[in-house]
């Protein structure tokens, strides 16, 4: 079984991730964060190291989902490589942070790696409003996220919003970020696992 969790800049994917994981006795699969060369660049100069940045994460992406499918185990993936392109770097191209021949050779790139994976079981959509997602990336205070302009998140949950619209690759759960707190809330992550079970054993 494979599940990925999906969702903006601050939306909780790896809290919810790392809850799943231990409800299930599931491996997680975190964001590679800590260890991207190119994040704080990128941050600094979006339109210097956009391209880079973006090959970096689907090269790792694609790493991450290879071994994933040779292991053979259950997994709970922190965000997926359809974010890489149909989010970010479509929206570093629409901003112009992406030149045109960087954002065509990524997207053949990507077309061509995609060809040779599976998509997740099932897709976990943590949608969360702007004011949710500043909250959150204030609280975990990462530096340098913290000049994240609100209209880059803003264009990012538009991007979500057609994606997950279009969504057709499996099975999708959507979870309104907004109205639960299952970091601090038993109540709120049962209701979570309750959806997830349904969804899993097409309980309806």
């Amino acid at each position: 079984m494979h599940i990925a969790v999906v969702g903006n800049i601050g939306a909780g994917k790896t809290t919810l991730t790392e809850l799943l994981a231990k409800n299930y006795g599931w491996d997680p699969l975190y964001e590679a964060v800590d260890n991207n060369p190119y994040l704080e660049d990128f941050y600094s100069d979006m339109k210097r190291w956009s391209f880079n940045l973006q090959i970096y994460f689907l090269n790792s992406r694609f790493r991450q989902i290879v071994d994933i499918q040779n292991s053979g185990k259950d997994v709970i993936q922190d965000r997926t490589i359809y974010e890489d392109a149909f989010i970010f770097a479509e929206n570093l191209h629409d901003m112009g942070l992406m030149a045109g021949r960087d954002f065509e050779n990524y997207n053949n790139i990507f077309e061509n790696i995609t060809s040779f994976i599976k998509p997740p079981d099932l897709l976990i959509y943590l949608k969360a409003s702007v004011p949710t997602l500043v909250n959150n990336i204030q609280r975990r205070g990462r530096e340098y996220e913290i000049g994240i302009r609100l209209d880059y998140l803003s264009k990012l949950n538009e991007k979500y919003q057609k994606w997950i619209e279009g969504y057709n690759l499996g099975k999708l759960l959507i979870i309104d970020k907004d109205n639960l707190d299952f970091a601090n809330k038993t109540e709120d992550l049962a209701s979570i696992i309750d959806k997830i079970e349904r969804e899993i054993h097409g309980l309806f």
